[in-house]
């Protein structure tokens, strides 16, 4: 996915629930270096890691926001136009806030073991 798109740093992720959006987003991270444990950011709504070159890299879980505003309180742009690599789970919510600007990945299940990525 990196590869096919060398100059993008922002992914928005679409996907049903429980489609593997994090799982796709750990691996990337793993891709990229980081070596730290990652988690869902639901909660905290956005996780920084650091790759191993020291870069800082933000995934983003925005299940539980109701409006796109909720997103900008927390700095979204920001991080956004900082030039990092930005991962974006339920991307739909804040869809609003970024201009076509991103490189959309959609993860369909096919069945328990088998998903299908679009990119």
């Amino acid at each position: 996915m990196l590869e096919a798109h060398p100059q993008e740093r922002v992914f928005g992720f679409f996907g049903e629930m429980g489609t593997g959006k994090t799982t796709l987003i750990k691996e990337i991270c793993r891709f990229l270096g980081v070596k730290s444990d990652m988690t869902s950011p639901t909660f905290a709504i956005v996780n920084e890691y650091w790759t191993a070159d020291g870069q800082p890299l933000y995934h983003f879980d925005f299940y539980r926001i109701d409006e796109p505003d909720d997103a900008t309180r927390i700095g979204f742009q920001d991080y956004l136009y900082s030039g990092n690599y930005c991962f974006i789970e339920w991307t739909e919510k804040v869809e609003s806030l970024l201009n076509d600007e991103y490189t959309p990945v959609y993860i369909e299940r096919i069945d328990d073991e088998t998903r299908r990525f679009t990119f």
